[in-house]
């Protein structure tokens, strides 16, 4: 802390708190109404990432603190700036990662009036964001920035959002700064595991269900332990697959889009459920079919950092509200009974996992998608990140690759299309010795492909695989199931997303037929350059089992 305080601009005083916590990035688009925070920037150590939209900056920011654990920093304008950076917040809120945005704002003698760009981001944000906040006065700034921190990070994680007046940002303070924060980790009770111990015991058919955030290393080090110990098989949930070493002979799988059956009857049959993390949400539960609701009918063990998430949805018979870092730690004290009445389970759900997972099956079309998710299966480096957006592409990614290390992991269990590409952008910034590979549809990539630039001005050699079947293949899916041979609004016409990528200065290849691709692929990361493969897909290929001609016939009643 700052022992005698020296007079500092607003925008000084706020960048020195960003240092103090940590923050080693900044993602921004500049704006003229946060002028005096970028000037101060000037002569930090913090890296900025000048991004090419604020949508792209925010989605940066929130794979920041999804890698990270401490909020991801976005910096943006008022107004159009603001709104444009909603889609990141709205994935930081639905995944629980911690992030605040920073919105420059109208000098403050205009409030009320309508000025230019103005907006009531309270009003905007509130719905989204766990606390919007206008800093006032210059010397509340290391008070506010410091609790947004605690906000962001503690109990279930989630976006903060504070809007800096122009005219503060130059006003003059002496202020000391605030101390780091750290989060505070919730622990379970002695009676918890206790209580938890005996359910263990008693138990004939248990499942460990992982998901949330707030995880680290060491955390799923110590999970896999107990994992080990009790001989249970564990399953990650939606997107949330680095949870749990897909190599190990406990994993079973993940409760996703296209999930093996297997698994989803497992669940069905258990007597108890342990779900450590995460909310079991809509796809997680398989649009809330998995467990009853209010009251289970297995029995539920609910482990979870934020006590507003206990009994929200589910009524558990043991409700825990803990940090999956904390109970991590907690449940290395709890011994396994002398004889596993469920003994031999973890071993059979990994061997469905590895039958439903192994060979893929062939579609129409010369690219077989599978193949070249099975091929890239066993190249990809183990600590490699891999990044998607949204879209029935990804249902290949999650079914067929392999994640085998905490961090290897960015996708949004929102759902949210233009996530892969800005956020394999972040993750290599902050990374640049690993292998960064970005997965994108091609209405995925349209969303946010701007940011292909942002790699390109900072040399950051991605390499972002663009599946191109000329449509909006989910909604398509979905129109051929309730709407047979009514097609309207999904198809696509595209660029040539290879010479695009030649355009922007990097390396682009396009693949046509299965054999094109691990020659291209190796080119690409061999170019040391930011690189788009072009791939097309058959769109009677629209999921790793089925084409649109059967979900048509049987939507009509012929299949």
């Amino acid at each position: 802390m700052t022992t005698r305080p020296i007079s500092r601009t607003g925008g000084q005083i706020l960048v020195d708190q960003l240092i103090i916590q940590g923050a080693t990035d900044v993602f921004c688009v500049p704006g003229e109404s946060y002028l005096a925070v970028l000037d101060a920037l000037h002569d930090a150590d913090t890296k900025v990432t000048i991004c090419r939209q604020e949508g792209g900056a925010a989605m940066m920011a929130e794979a920041y603190g999804k890698l990270t654990g401490r909020p991801g920093i976005c910096m943006v304008t008022r107004g159009p700036g603001a709104t444009n950076a909603s889609p990141g917040l709205h994935i930081a809120q639905q995944d629980s990662s911690p992030m605040i945005l920073f919105v420059g704002q109208i000098d403050r003698s205009m409030r009320g009036r309508d000025a230019f760009q103005e907006v009531d981001y309270g009003k905007l944000f509130g719905g989204i964001a766990k606390w919007v906040a206008e800093i006032d006065e210059a010397d509340r700034i290391p008070e506010m920035v410091a609790r947004a921190y605690a906000t962001a990070m503690q109990g279930r994680p989630g976006p903060v959002v504070l809007v800096l007046p122009e005219d503060m940002l130059t006003d003059t303070a002496e202020v000391p700064d605030a101390p780091r924060v750290e989060a505070v980790e919730s622990w379970p009770g002695n009676s918890d595991m206790m209580k938890l111990q005996k359910l263990l015991w008693a138990a004939k058919k248990p499942v460990l269900v992982l998901g949330g955030s707030r995880w680290s290393d060491k955390a799923v080090g110590a999970v896999t332990r107990f994992a080990e110990r009790f001989e249970l098989p564990v399953v990650c949930q939606f997107r949330r697959q680095m949870l749990f070493d897909h190599g190990h002979a406990n994993y079973a799988g993940d409760l996703g889009l296209g999930c093996n059956p297997a698994i989803i009857a497992m669940i069905k049959d258990s007597d108890l459920i342990i779900a450590l993390g995460g909310r079991l949400s809509e796809i997680a539960s398989q649009s809330y079919t998995l467990i009853d609701i209010p009251q289970p009918s297995q029995t539920l063990v609910h482990i979870h950092p934020g006590p507003e998430e206990l009994g929200r949805v589910y009524q558990a018979h043991l409700p825990i509200q803990a940090s999956p870092t904390a109970f991590a730690a907690a449940v290395e004290g709890l011994q396994p009974p002398q004889d596993i009445a469920w003994k031999g389970s973890a071993a059979k759900a990994h061997e469905s996992y590895l039958g439903w997972t192994g060979n893929p099956a062939r579609l129409p079309g010369a690219l077989q998608y599978g193949e070249i998710m099975a091929w890239l299966r066993d190249r990809l480096p183990d600590d490699a990140i891999v990044c998607n957006g949204a879209g029935n592409y990804a249902i290949w990614v999650h079914r067929f690759l392999r994640f085998r290390r905490y961090g290897s992991q960015l996708a949004p269990t929102c759902g949210s299309m233009g996530y892969g590409t800005p956020a394999a952008v972040g993750a290599k910034r902050m990374y640049p010795e690993k292998t960064v590979v970005a997965f994108a549809g091609d209405g995925c990539f349209m969303m946010n492909g701007q940011e292909f630039a942002t790699a390109c001005q900072y040399d950051l050699p991605i390499v972002v695989i663009v599946v191109d079947n000329g449509m909006y293949g989910t909604i398509r899916m979905h129109q051929e199931r309730d709407y047979p041979g009514r097609v309207v609004a999904t198809a696509l016409k595209n660029p040539d997303f290879a010479a695009l990528a030649r355009a922007y200065g990097g390396h682009g290849e396009t693949v046509r037929e299965t054999s094109e691709f691990a020659p291209a692929f190796e080119r690409a990361v061999a170019s040391g350059k930011p690189a788009i493969l072009h791939l097309f897909l058959d769109q009677q290929a629209i999921t790793p089992a089925t084409t649109i001609d059967q979900i048509r016939a049987k939507a009509q009643g012929k299949g």
